[in-house]
């Protein structure tokens, strides 16, 4: 405005420094929601900001952690992913990414983005820590499901024994094992154990078709037709 002064450009400069205002207090009032814990509030006034400051790597990364916090983990990586590209290095949004998809029991996904992390800083603490728990998991199930494909169940139980301890916390993978584990028993014909556990898994979760199937297959050995 002051090296080149017109009408035009002082209405155009004029909206852009109204929009910046406006902009940087939906900035304070989604920093103060997030503080306030109200996660809601802030994606909704993220979301205003982004539309205008769309290569915000900051800014996507802090909507992240409020879709996290609302469990909405699925809209969190396409953020972080985003925030991966917009800023060199950022090791963070890859280590993000990778526990989410950890914690989703997508250990694969998981491997693939930990590995990008370590990448950008072999020395990263916490993606090396998490890489070894992600490959030594990953390495037990691949090596599971090879033992299946093969026949060798009772192998395969005890491999799957092996995932449940590697990782005792999160409870995706302990059901995946269980269930895996009940087809086993049911294709080794001990009927009695598979339907057991086919319906410990069917506790947690009603409408899943493999234990469904399995627990079928275990009662048709123990004659049980109407179950």
């Amino acid at each position: 405005l002051k090296s080149n002064p017109s009408n035009n450009e002082e209405k155009e400069a004029q909206t852009q420094l109204t929009k910046s205002d406006e902009l940087q207090r939906l900035h304070s009032q989604a920093l103060s929601a997030y503080q306030q814990e109200d996660y809601e509030a802030a994606i909704s006034l993220l979301d205003e900001i982004l539309a205008v400051c769309v290569w915000d790597a900051e800014l996507r990364e802090l909507r992240a952690e409020c879709y996290i916090k609302e469990g909405e983990p699925s809209k969190a990586i396409s953020d972080l992913k985003a925030a991966a590209k917009l800023k060199n290095d950022n090791t963070e949004a890859f280590y993000k990414i990778s526990r989410i998809y950890y914690q989703l029991g997508d250990h694969e996904l998981s491997l693939s983005e930990v590995r990008e992390c370590l990448k950008l800083d072999q020395d990263h603490k916490q993606c090396f820590s998490l890489y070894k728990q992600v490959k030594k998991l990953n390495k037990q199930i691949e090596s599971a499901e090879e033992l299946i494909r093969e026949g060798r169940y009772e192998d395969a139980i005890s491999k799957y024994d092996s995932v449940m301890k590697t990782e005792p916390e999160v409870t995706v993978y302990s059901t995946r094992a269980k269930e895996r584990i009940c087809h086993c028993l049911s294709k080794n014909q001990q009927a009695t154990e598979a339907i057991k556990l086919c319906t410990e898994v069917l506790q947690l979760e009603p409408t899943n078709v493999n234990a469904l199937k399995d627990r079928a297959e275990a009662y048709l050995l123990e004659d049980m037709y109407e179950e």
